[in-house]
């Protein structure tokens, strides 16, 4: 389990529970005052333009049971963000839009899987983040210096939450674009190297989880840019757009990826065919001019009394001579059809 952030709420408070990064009040002008969860009910309770953002890491049992309680989120929403184990995907309970992405990580070299979901309210944004997941401090950073775009509620929070989760997902796939470049030119190198498959199957299987994670966000967002839930400001589709496309271009750059990667293992494979079929047929050219003298000693070791050329004087320099001769000139036929 990676452990809680740094920025969490918990080092400069006592009375929030660790797992809880941020919780604060917003409205247009930005950021008023970090809250309690105790508090939040009472905030709700009053009629102005400010909404509450919290952020979650890693929930305990209690800490989501309080914010049902103070947010009066549906049991099934909470048991969904409680499992976690989600499929990206969007629901409407009541007048609360619950949103489950999958976020992507880079740890030991390896690509981490997480979850975010997110609670959008009328005047709340929740968001309970599992397993690999970057921090969200610098997206509440953003929004804090955009006065005003927070005019737009909570739906503008969510906005900047799922575009902070699609954009780590481009220098992760443009990372897989130049190890592949890399793995290209090992492909066509000389000497067959078993790594380099390895590294080529490692490659297209992450491409594949990370295409499992990418492919269901597309719908999500295409659902938030056309629904008509008033939760949604209707200034925000366009942005929520914006993270449509970005989603499509990183799904469209993995889908090539792994095509490349596909062609890259059957090239490789047709190569190391191709050199076992060279060394054969050296092997064969080789067998065949060994062959010929082979051949007239296997005649020499029979048993025979009556051979002429066994009492001549030059019979067996004239036999050496005449293996040389053939040997030398099906070596050179060989070499001419590129055998040896």
């Amino acid at each position: 389990m990676i452990s809680p952030l740094p920025d969490s709420a918990a080092a400069t408070r006592p009375d929030v529970p660790g797992c809880v990064v941020n919780a604060a009040l917003y409205n247009a002008s930005g950021k008023l005052r970090d809250i309690s969860l105790d508090e939040i009910s009472d905030v709700l309770s009053h009629d102005d333009d400010s909404f509450v953002w919290v952020g979650v890491y890693e929930p305990e049992d209690a800490v989501l049971d309080k914010l049902q309680e103070e947010f009066d989120l549906h049991d099934l929403a909470i048991e969904d963000a409680r499992n976690a184990h989600q499929r990206p995907k969007l629901e409407a309970y009541g007048d609360c839009l619950f949103v489950v992405v999958n976020t992507a990580q880079v740890i030991d070299e390896r690509i981490r899987y997480g979850e975010t979901h997110a609670f959008l309210g009328p005047r709340y944004l929740v968001t309970v983040r599992h397993g690999a997941s970057l921090s969200y401090a610098p997206v509440r950073a953003r929004v804090e210096r955009e006065p005003e775009l927070l005019e737009l509620g909570p739906s503008y929070a969510l906005y900047a939450v799922l575009d902070a989760i699609v954009d780590n997902y481009l220098p992760i796939v443009d990372e897989f674009k130049q190890t592949l470049l890399v793995l290209e030119k090992d492909v066509f190198t000389e000497d067959f190297h078993r790594g380099t498959v390895v590294r080529l199957y490692d490659l297209k299987r992450e491409l594949t989880y990370m295409r499992l994670a990418v492919t269901p966000l597309q719908d999500v967002l295409s659902q938030l840019v056309r629904t008509p839930s008033t939760l949604l400001a209707q200034e925000t589709r366009v942005y929520f757009r914006d993270v449509l496309d970005h989603s499509v271009r990183s799904n469209e750059t993995i889908d090539a990826l792994r095509d490349m990667l596909g062609t890259a293992l059957g090239v490789n494979q047709a190569l190391v065919t191709l050199a076992q079929g060279e060394v054969v047929k050296r092997l064969a050219g080789w067998a065949a001019v060994l062959a010929v003298p082979t051949l007239v000693a296997s005649w020499y070791g029979m048993n025979f009394e009556h051979m002429p050329e066994l009492a001549g004087r030059y019979s067996y320099p004239i036999l050496i001579g005449l293996l040389a001769v053939g040997c030398f000139a099906l070596y050179r036929y060989l070499k001419k059809v590129h055998w040896l």
